[in-house]
């Protein structure tokens, strides 16, 4: 039996958001990765199965319009500032008329201040976090949350979401998706992030309330697990151990 996630989206903008759909993350796998053979002369990551589950658990969000980023420039008094650009800001009356949840002229943004001491204020040079709207309203079924984070592996190196957790069982609104420039890579940077950039990874999961045990093992299965490691030159662990998973 399969469970349902469900996103959906305003028809007055079904034309415009057609090809930037949500779809399963599996058939975002990365063109090195595709290129790769795994062999017993050879052996790569290719024959890593929890690598590859990485890549293909979920679901993906692609952004749905250009954005233009200019990040850390210099304003006429000499501080320091970034600024986005939306390629749908030309018809801002119509969006915001229409209560649709895209970005247009003023983007949302989170001050620095609200994440005081982490790690990501220095990465994001100090500036507002800029957030990206997502039209599309995600449901899963009652006891079910999605966990947000960037496309595991494979995300694009010029930004990032910050990842968070939503219970999408009962949240009825749309989630947005604050974004972290790499400054660590690109102190300044000025580009496009393009319409249908793979922005998000999603994983739905079902909340269980857990406690945690540290125990000393009574025997020794040394032996046992070492043989079982040991069963085929090639893709022991997909063949042994590992669990297909569906995401369709």
């Amino acid at each position: 039996m399969s469970n349902s996630i469900i996103f959906t989206y305003p028809k007055e903008i079904k034309n415009a958001l057609d090809d930037v759909l949500p779809i399963p993350i599996k058939f975002n796998l990365p063109d090195w990765y595709k290129k790769l053979e795994h062999t017993r002369e050879f052996p790569t990551i290719k024959g890593c199965m929890p690598f590859l589950d990485t890549l293909t658990s979920g679901y993906l969000l692609k952004m749905p319009q250009d954005f233009f980023v200019e990040h850390n420039h210099s304003t006429y008094t000499g501080d320091k500032d970034s600024s986005f650009l939306f390629s749908f800001n030309k018809y801002t009356p119509q969006i915001q008329e229409k209560k649709i949840n895209l970005n247009t002229v003023h983007p949302e943004t989170h001050n620095p201040k609200q994440l005081t001491g982490s790690p990501l204020c220095e990465k994001n040079k100090n500036l507002n976090f800029y957030k990206i709207l997502n039209p599309f309203k995600i449901k899963t079924p009652p006891g079910y949350s999605c966990l947000f984070l960037p496309p595991l592996n494979n995300h694009d190196d010029r930004f990032e979401i910050i990842p968070g957790i939503v219970d999408t069982d009962v949240f009825n609104r749309e989630v947005n998706f604050p974004i972290v420039i790499n400054g660590d890579k690109y102190p300044n940077l000025k580009t496009v992030i393009k319409r249908g950039t793979p922005y998000v990874q999603i994983i739905p999961f079902k909340r269980d309330n857990w406690e945690h045990k540290v125990l000393i093992e009574k025997e020794n299965n040394f032996l046992s697990e070492a043989l079982q490691n040991a069963k085929y030159f090639v893709n022991n662990y997909k063949r042994t151990w590992w669990n297909k998973k569906k995401w369709n």
